[in-house]
């Protein structure tokens, strides 16, 4: 009987099985100094190109491959990259030790794919000498200018590398270089981490992200690519050939830049523990740095919800684009806007999990109004909940007893007057990491998806369940799966198709329809926002507040003068930080318990009581020195922060009920209640700095 064939993915488990032992061998021959030092850095040098080899291969192969149906496959493929990961590392290291110090051993240290551009190199230095004895000798320049004016080459030595960015030495092997440091390259490796030389002779591994070369592509398409010029021009222009590969954007020689999205540039050309864990094989190839928490990081205030409350100016600055009173009832007026839409996040299904080597704070999809290429809106974020029996799907708005809390909470509203043909909600699914080796905090993009609100003919989508497919990479590239292993092509069976399905990433979102109430308090929002549905009435009160403040206590509307006001000066701080906002629907929902249903429709009487609950809850609480500062994705203060908001709570409320008052001055200054030292931004709304 022949013996059973085996399946692409057993022969390259037994690949690194072999290698693992060679190398093993290698790391023991080399404790008891066997053999040259020459021969022993040969020997490593063959074991690195055999595992970058096994590593392109075992990265191209699929399930379906595999002779067999394997079970288990996309696990078993993970734990062999990890393998291989490891043991390149290792061969990295020792390369360290092994490879002889100085200038001279860069040049027979480069790969094998590289060794033309070397000899020209080589040549061009030998020649350089006999220009210079040809002069020296015979007092004649003919040959020297013909070589001088000889076309010059079209590519620059593609081992002399440009430091971008400032990269420090994280662990053993790396090399610690300076912006504009000039590199040589010893060696490019499939993992993103190049072992160069610098000036000094110090060697180690460098990212690739980190550095430029001249021609700005990577050593595996300078073997695919003719050293013709014309040939080097086009892959210079084709800027979205390069963005949807995930390579480098550099400029060109002029200096103007091949791309026209900054953000994804600077995200490229800088690294942090993604990068790291990335080039480790530790997350899914489709994962990137999230593109949105990168904008709230870096732009301040611009994509938060605190910013897009406040009142917006109109375009002479002399009165207000979005925020008007109605002469008859006093109240706000109504405005309409192009779209206004409630929706649910459902679930998130078949998300890839990262990898071994990192813990996972928060799981979350952050949203905002999109229109293909720029933000609209301010982004929200919602938590995922998480079970780690199904660690690949990821639910929202779980049932819990009480208020669900807003972090949680999956019902959403958008408003947005972007007159944009392409209009829509961007989900970035993402998760907060900690790396257990550093500590080092990041934030993940797991993919990404878009709903556009509008049909082809401008109508807007009907009320039902969407599923979306989930990308990979940054919303600025197109088809990048979320895992390797994951691919769009459709299989041509029922059944596999059926399979195939399932397997893909997908985001469910269902639009709804809402009651009349809620249509009409949406309608009395700013014309741009977006927040969670369960939310709505507080913004309303505090619109209202703000339209009373500033449309009619004003001497006139031309007056920037300070304005005392508690609530409008603190109260956006709270859509910052979700269990402050919490504390006060808490508060405002036992308010409203106790009204009449003629209280509860006089808006006098309402706008008093909000004033009062609002100054005996979280007015207090924003400035009570045991509450942490807030901070994302951090366990330890969160609880504090809950066991400090719930417990100051039920303290206030047991002194109300014992005074039979509700946000009195006496609270202040009871020394059972202590408090910050008085600042005077806690009653100041300076308009000319919030108005947008």
């Amino acid at each position: 009987m022949p013996p059973k064939r085996k399946g692409p993915l057993q022969l390259v488990q037994k690949e690194v099985g072999e290698i693992t032992n060679q190398v093993d061998s290698l790391v023991k021959d080399v404790q008891n100094q066997v053999g040259s030092t020459e021969e022993t850095f040969r020997r490593c040098q063959e074991l690195q190109t055999s595992a970058e080899k096994t590593l392109k291969t075992l990265k191209k192969l699929t399930k379906a491959d595999e002779l067999a149906p394997v079970g288990n496959y996309d696990r078993r493929k993970q734990e062999e990259e990890r393998r291989l990961q490891t043991i390149l590392e290792r061969l990295n290291t020792l390369s360290l030790k092994l490879s002889p110090p100085g200038p001279s051993a860069a040049t027979g240290d480069v790969s094998k794919e590289d060794s033309v551009n070397d000899d020209d190199s080589d040549d061009k230095e030998v020649s350089s000498d006999e220009e210079d004895d040809d002069v020296d000798n015979d007092g004649s320049s003919d040959d020297e200018e013909e070589r001088r004016t000889a076309k010059p080459p079209l590519h620059p030595d593609p081992h002399i590398c440009t430091v971008l960015s400032d990269f420090k030495a994280q662990q053993e092997g790396d090399l610690s270089v300076q912006r504009g440091e000039i590199l040589r390259i010893i060696r490019k490796t499939a993992d993103g981490w190049w072992l160069a030389q610098d000036t000094k002779g110090n060697r180690g591994v460098v990212p690739k992200n980190y550095l430029k070369t001249g021609s700005g592509v990577d050593d595996e398409e300078d073997d695919e690519e003719d050293v013709d010029s014309d040939d080097e021009i086009e892959e210079e222009e084709s800027e979205e050939e390069e963005e949807q590969e995930g390579e480098e954007v550099t400029d060109d020689g002029c200096g103007a830049p091949h791309s026209n999205w900054s953000t994804v540039r600077k995200a490229l050309t800088e690294i942090d523990a993604t990068d790291v864990l990335s080039a480790m094989g530790a997350i899914p190839s489709g994962f990137r740095p999230s593109t949105l928490n990168k904008l709230l990081v870096e732009e301040g205030v611009t994509y938060t919800a605190s910013h897009y409350i406040q009142p917006e100016l109109s375009q002479s600055q002399l009165s207000f684009r979005d925020l008007f009173l109605d002469p008859d009832s006093g109240r706000v007026r109504a405005r309409q806007v192009r779209i206004c839409v409630c929706f649910t996040l459902w679930s998130c299904r078949m998300i890839p999990t990262p990898g071994v080597g990192v813990q996972v704070l928060s799981r979350h999809i952050r949203l905002c109004a999109f229109d293909g290429a720029q933000v609209l809106s301010n982004i929200h974020t919602v938590r995922a909940s998480y079970n780690s029996k199904s660690p690949k799907t990821w639910t929202f708005s779980p049932r819990m007893t009480g208020i669900l809390p807003s972090l949680l909470d999956g019902d959403c509203f958008l408003r947005c007057n972007s007159a944009s043909p392409n209009l829509g909600i961007l989900f970035e699914l993402g998760v907060t990491f900690i790396r257990n080796s550093t500590g080092e905090r990041g934030d993940l993009s797991c993919g990404w998806a878009f709903l556009k609100l509008t049909d082809d003919t401008g109508n807007p989508l009907p009320n039902r369940t969407y599923e979306l497919p989930v990308n990979g990479g940054t919303p600025y590239e197109k088809d990048v799966a979320v895992e390797a292993s994951i691919t769009r092509a459709s299989p041509t069976g029922v059944f596999q198709q059926m399979l195939h399905t399932r397997r893909q990433p997908k985001l469910i979102v269902k639009l709804k329809s809402t009651n009349s109430r809620s249509r009409t308090q949406l309608s009395l929002l700013p014309d741009t926002l977006l927040h969670c549905v369960s939310c709505i009435h507080l913004l309303v009160l505090h619109r209202q507040l703000l339209a009373d403040t500033l449309l009619m206590e004003r001497p006139t509307m031309q007056n920037a003068d300070l304005i005392c006001s508690p609530i409008l000066s603190t109260f956006p701080v709270l859509l910052d930080q979700p269990d402050l906002l919490d504390a006060l629907r808490s508060a405002w929902l036992d308010a409203e318990t106790n009204m009449s249903r003629a209280q509860k429709r006089d808006l006098t009487y309402l706008k008093q009581e909000f004033v009062k609950v609002y100054l005996s809850s979280v007015y207090f609480l924003l400035h009570s020195p045991s509450l942490p500062c807030h901070r994302w994705a951090d366990p330890p203060s969160e609880e504090q922060r809950a066991r400090v908001i719930y417990s100051i709570l039920d303290s206030l409320k047991h002194s109300q009920h014992t005074t039979g008052q509700a946000g009195g001055p006496e609270v202040f200054v009871d020394p059972m209640h202590p408090h910050l030292a008085f600042d005077i931004t806690e009653l100041t709304f300076d308009l000319l700095t919030v108005a947008r």
